[in-house]
């Protein structure tokens, strides 16, 4: 890809919406695959009472809207202001305390495991029926669209096409695929158990434009050096997260 490409998918501007300011991609196609739209607001004339308390709105009681889910609340129901990162906000947002916890959690991805994706690992790549592994960097790329495999040859592949992720650990023998989002509830599990179960891999099935079939990928963590393996482990708990995150904006 060159590199006046590169820059236009990652170039934002700044819009004013009724919620705050907002840094955004300027073109929509180039959004991440993380995003979530900005809620309809209900009208002020439909929300006479707090959603949350039932307190009646006057002169003294005032109304505001959660920016993320769109409810109208009283301030003292709706008093949080809180990083709004998947909807882009610049500055923190007011929300209701049920949105403010979610955005909380959320916030240790933009934080940390971001990061770690954005760093990448090296693994051991297998492309559809190969025998033969290749050892790639894998890693997320700056706008958050693709998985970017870089090693003898490179390859991209676009997050919203991942449709089945199953994860490897050590003992486990390949059967049964996972979609999405039975994936994120079986690795939670794995990452809280403290190390007793250590993920090694996973499988990846994407699809590509104009293919009648699935593309299946898998990647194994190398067995070269101790630290390579621990970028490997901490990469896949982010692809975790990420996947969670995925999951969540297809339904919503």
């Amino acid at each position: 890809m060159s590199s006046g490409v590169a820059a236009r998918r990652d170039a934002k501007k700044l819009v004013r919406s009724p919620s705050g300011l907002r840094m955004v991609p300027e073109h929509r196609a180039f959004g991440s695959p993380f995003g979530l739209e900005e809620p309809q607001w209900v009208p002020d004339k439909e929300c006479p009472r707090c959603m949350q308390c039932d307190a009646k709105f006057d002169f003294i009681t005032r109304k505001h809207h959660c920016r993320r889910c769109g409810k109208c609340f009283c301030d003292r129901c709706c008093s949080q202001k809180v990083p709004l990162r998947r909807m882009c906000f610049v500055d923190p947002v007011r929300q209701c305390a049920e949105c403010a916890l979610v955005s909380h959690r959320e916030a240790e991805f933009y934080d940390k495991q971001l990061k770690v994706l954005l760093s990448g690992a090296t693994f051991l790549v297998t492309f559809g029926d190969s025998e033969k592994p290749e050892t790639m960097v894998c890693r997320l790329s700056n706008n958050q669209r693709c998985l970017i495999l870089d090693g003898d040859s490179h390859h991209e592949i676009e997050i919203a096409h991942v449709c089945t992720v199953q994860i490897l650990t050590e003992g486990f023998t390949p059967g049964v695929e996972k979609d999405i989002h039975t994936y994120t509830s079986l690795l939670g599990s794995l990452l809280a158990s403290e190390g007793s179960t250590r993920a090694t891999g996973m499988f990846l099935q994407y699809t590509v434009p104009g293919a009648e079939a699935a593309t299946q990928l898998r990647l194994m963590a190398g067995e070269d050096a101790n630290g390579s393996k621990r970028q490997a482990a901490a990469w896949l708990a982010a692809m975790h997260k990420a996947t969670k995150l995925l999951y969540e904006s297809r339904d919503q």
